[in-house]
């Protein structure tokens, strides 16, 4: 076999695996977790993101694309503005979504306005690191093609939207590991990181494991391990893919149940690897015919 067939086998693969078909309304319901929680997240979860209206700019130290893009100054004005802007065109494009589309001119401004959002409350010292499959999912939703919720046609379109936000996903844990290789080294492993986290913030269901540091130590391998790991999830059966993210989801869920700490838009972009359009087969005729 010349290198010339072989690169081109490698090519052919790796295409029908980014763009591989799934059914629309898998997309279609995607879009509609992801545009009802951007609403949520700026209302609800993560208010505090408004308050930097009411400090001074010059406390403002902007991430680097906040550096690179002639983005504003968060003024009061400013903050006002993307916040309301935001939360309008993330419900007008919910109503669009349950419509089995969103236009792209919305889609990409709901994106933007999001990334602004994220510069704001982000530039003044502190930056969480579970946002980055969730912009993924809001640049790319908006090519992702039309997506009725019951509409079970393979699309590539959507399989390549989705298969970005997966791609996202873990790489936000790969990367959590090697920035803790990098930052720690592999003294990391044997730590008091977690022991320190339930000092902090525990909750009364962490405090009784302060009393057995050999659990703490075993729980950081854990972490380590699967976090290297996460790749694998890429590339197995779905229904293993299902069962993976059912895993994270308990994973995540003990965390919040023991030292408080949730990653609410990283659990929205989990859902990209499961079979949402189920969902419209519980749909009553009469509504999915409206939608």
């Amino acid at each position: 076999m010349t290198g010339g067939e072989t690169g081109g086998k490698t090519g052919d693969w790796w295409t029908r695996w980014l763009f591989a078909p799934v059914p629309a309304a898998r997309v279609g319901w995607f879009r509609l977790l992801v545009y009802a929680f951007i609403p949520f997240d700026v209302l609800v979860a993560r208010p505090w993101g408004a308050l930097h209206g009411q400090v001074s700019t010059e406390l403002y130290q902007p991430l680097l694309i906040g550096r690179v893009l002639p983005l504003p100054a968060p003024t009061a004005a400013v903050v006002a503005v993307v916040h309301w802007a935001l939360v309008a065109a993330s419900l007008t494009a919910l109503v669009f979504a349950a419509r089995g589309r969103t236009p792209r001119v919305l889609g990409l401004g709901v994106a933007l306005l999001y990334l602004q959002w994220m510069v704001i409350a982000f530039s003044y010292g502190k930056v969480d690191h579970d946002r980055f499959a969730f912009i993924s999912a809001l640049f790319v939703l908006p090519f992702a093609g039309l997506a009725g919720l019951r509409d079970e046609a393979p699309s590539a379109s959507a399989g390549w939207a989705l298969r970005v936000v997966q791609i996202g996903a873990v790489a936000t844990y790969f990367f959590a590991a090697i920035a803790k290789l990098r930052f720690g080294g592999l003294a990391w492993l044997t730590s008091a990181t977690l022991a320190r986290a339930i000092i902090r913030r525990g909750t009364f269901l962490a405090d009784p494991l302060l009393q057995i540091p050999w659990a703490l130590v075993a729980s950081q391998f854990f972490i380590m391990a699967f976090e290297l790991l996460s790749p694998v999830i890429l590339f197995v059966r779905e229904r293993w893919q299902w069962l993976m993210v059912a895993g994270l989801l308990l994973f995540h869920l003990s965390v919040y149940a023991t030292i408080t700490i949730i990653f609410l838009p990283h659990l929205v972009c989990l859902m990209a690897f499961l079979p949402l359009e189920r969902l419209g087969r519980l749909l009553p005729a009469r509504a999915a015919a409206a939608a």
